[in-house]
């Protein structure tokens, strides 16, 4: 049996050597995402983002508990956490302190916690994390939690990934026009206020509460929020005010598990949601269509180093350098099917 077949079987051991193949981005690696493929579509992506030191990591620890560990009228669901580190920029390497705040997860088979450096990739999310998300789908993980890297304005990548999108503020991080610069009214289906036991939290809220009454969503952020609107076959301009998915403010404090089932529970409405309009279906495409662009920019550029002048490279990058020609133009010649400059 190869390593795919044992990890869709169940092999914990297996799934851990097919996501370093498929994060170190070998040709294993991406034989074994062709035939997963056809195995995803099932799992709840949930994005967890915010500023470093708002609590996303014990908050994402929390929620995987309850999942596993939910009330008696619901079934427990295996849960998959790819958690987003910093790279450092000598070694490459990640800190992986997720692994250390998450260390009462361990010892639970239905718990499989991948930690990645993020490798310099501007929106918080590591340039493999599609792959490993699709791997933990196919192999059958009911909840995918996504914790990316708190790089603030850049973490918008998240909300092409995940279904459901987790904005996490704490009390006393930044006002209310950071977190207009961080772009949270577009990217969060979900606003989490943690650490709600800290003073100013009242302070918080009703800015967030301010910012959602002045701010109507258009249509073309509301392909973020799964707005029903926002399907492109009604044909409405994406500058016209529409009705969707309005975000959700959620207090929590992750460390005692206050609001946790209340969070849950507004993560599972904007799933069913998601389901009944349909538009999980279009923000699935919107994914796959931005991961097959990735893709094609990626082979195209490959291909074209590979067949290219590196002769006429360099001195085009000379005089590029040398500010006599524009960055437009210097990719014009080396596009050109002539090799003369």
């Amino acid at each position: 049996m190869d390593i795919v077949q044992e990890a869709l079987s169940g092999n914990r051991l297996a799934l851990a050597r097919l996501l370093t193949q498929i994060e170190s981005d070998t040709n294993e690696g991406r034989e074994a995402l062709t035939t997963l493929f056809p195995h995803t579509g099932r799992a709840h992506l949930i994005g967890v983002t915010g500023a470093p030191g708002t609590g996303k990591s014990t908050l994402v620890n929390r929620l995987a508990h309850y999942y596993r560990h939910p009330p008696k009228d619901q079934s427990p669901k295996r849960v998959a956490i790819v958690a987003v580190d910093p790279s450092s920029p000598f070694s490459g390497g990640a800190v992986l302190g997720d692994r250390v705040r998450m260390r009462d997860l361990a010892g639970d088979s239905g718990v499989f916690i991948r930690s990645m450096a993020s490798r310099g990739s501007l929106g918080g999310l590591a340039h493999a994390t599609a792959g490993i998300v699709q791997a933990f789908d196919a192999v059958g993980y009911d909840v995918i939690l996504i914790e990316t890297v708190g790089a603030g304005q850049a973490e918008v990548d998240i909300a092409r990934l995940a279904h459901t999108t987790l904005v996490v503020e704490a009390p006393g991080f930044g006002d209310d026009i950071q977190a207009i610069k961080a772009g949270i009214l577009e990217i969060a289906d979900i606003l989490v206020i943690n650490k709600a036991d800290r003073p100013g939290v009242e302070i918080t809220e009703k800015a967030l509460r301010g910012m959602l009454y002045l701010h109507k969503p258009t249509a073309s952020e509301l392909h973020h929020h799964g707005g029903m609107n926002a399907m492109p076959a009604n044909g409405m301009p994406d500058d016209e005010p529409v009705e969707g998915w309005q975000p959700v403010i959620q207090r929590t404090i992750a460390t005692e598990g206050e609001g946790v089932s209340e969070l849950v529970e507004h993560i599972a409405k904007h799933r069913t949601y998601l389901q009944e309009s349909g538009v999980i279906k279009y923000k699935d495409r919107v994914r796959l269509k931005t991961d097959l662009d990735v893709l094609l920019r990626e082979m195209l550029v490959a291909r074209w180093r590979n067949d290219s002048n590196e002769q006429k490279y360099q001195q085009v990058l000379k005089r590029l350098v040398e500010r006599k020609i524009s960055p437009w133009l210097a990719a014009q010649e080396l596009l050109s099917k002539g090799d003369e400059l």
